[in-house]
């Protein structure tokens, strides 16, 4: 699932309108590397863990406790120019 998120705290971390998500299975999720964490509530009062490059600062997944077998991966740090896919209106 691709979803976007337009609360204050994912304007903060983007710096844009929106923070955009790709929702993965906890089990199909595999972290490599260094990441720095932090937590924050969720403007419905659940908490969500933030991992972000120690290096660069980029956002790059998160884990929120409302959907606790799921990881978000932000879009932006995907290489490919088009995923997520266009999707198709009918």
């Amino acid at each position: 699932m691709v979803s976007l998120c337009h609360c204050l705290e994912c304007q903060r971390r983007t710096g844009s309108t929106f923070g955009i998500g790709a929702y993965f299975s906890r089990d199909a999720i595999q972290t490599e590397g260094n990441f720095r964490s932090y937590r924050h509530k969720s403007d419905g009062g659940l908490a969500v863990q933030f991992h972000f490059c120690p290096v660069c600062g980029s956002s790059v997944f998160w884990e929120p406790k409302r959907k606790p077998d799921t990881v978000a991966v932000a879009v932006g740090s995907f290489g490919d120019p088009i995923f997520p896919a266009p999707s198709q209106s009918v």
